[in-house]
């Protein structure tokens, strides 16, 4: 790690394992993001500052946040609540920040996190990753229905251009969360049905019980105040299904997908 870092001015951490097993999410993310620090408070003669991708799942998971709050950088998860739940990831997402910032803390390195929710958009990698799977299985056939939930999205472009800005920016320091908007299961699968009708895209949601979840508040601002400008998270939606096409994860359809500037 000390050699990958050698001689550079910044260090961008972005992996970490994602699965819900413990064991491969829990301590390899902690371990690695140790290390990450670790190497950049060795090279502290070149390395001005350490970027880490965090995640709205070190953020969001808190069960006594009141439902009308506003999800900001002030938020963690609840550790106590994702063990009893099981939800290693969100576990593996917070424990791995925190101990960042008490790496910093203690090697004295500069450290700025960015915290992305859902990312959409064009793919580099040819598999289909957890946040892709989200969207896809609401096109291939994999499910009939749609959840009653709520989920945040952002645009992949706009997480790069997020960490490219609290680098450069030299009054920039603690968490900033990357967020366009926060949408219903009904609020995406209209969207896609609307651009890809020819997909099986679900039109019943599975929960015809309970009423309809409301999406919670969220605030971006603190990088707007970066002069950052989001995408919409439509756009980011027709991105990634243009995305599995040209991919060939889904079939090109005969007649030509509108674009989102064409839909009212």
């Amino acid at each position: 790690m000390r050699a990958a870092v050698a001689g550079c001015h910044g260090v961008f951490h972005t992996a970490s394992p994602v699965t819900d097993d413990p064991e491969q999410m829990v301590e390899p993310a902690v371990r690695g993001t140790r290390h990450v620090i670790e190497a950049a408070a060795a090279e502290a003669g070149t390395v001005r500052r350490v970027v880490l991708t965090s995640s709205v799942g070190a953020v969001a998971m808190d069960p006594g946040r009141a439902p009308d709050a506003v999800v900001d950088e002030s938020c963690w998860s609840d550790l106590d609540f994702c063990r009893r739940t099981r939800n290693w990831y969100c576990y593996g997402k917070a424990a791995a920040e925190r101990a960042a910032w008490e790496a910093a803390a203690a090697r004295g390195v500069d450290l700025v996190v960015v915290v992305p929710v859902l990312v959409q958009g064009p793919a580099l990698q040819p598999a289909v990753n957890a946040s892709l799977a989200h969207v896809l299985k609401y096109l291939d056939g994999s499910v009939a229905t749609f959840a009653n939930a709520v989920q945040a999205y952002v645009h992949v472009r706009d997480v790069a251009d997020a960490h490219v800005r609290v680098f450069e920016a030299p009054g920039a320091a603690g968490r900033y969360l990357c967020a366009d908007a926060v949408l219903h299961r009904e609020d995406v699968v209209r969207t896609l049905r609307k651009f890809f009708p020819e997909y099986p895209v679900p039109e019943r949601c599975s929960d015809e019980v309970n009423p309809r979840k409301q999406p919670y508040k969220i605030s971006n601002q603190r990088l707007r105040d970066l002069g950052m400008e989001f995408t919409p998270a439509a756009q980011a939606l027709y991105e990634t299904v243009i995305c599995f096409q040209e991919k060939g994860i889904l079939p090109v359809p005969a007649t030509a997908t509108p674009s989102p500037s064409s839909l009212p």
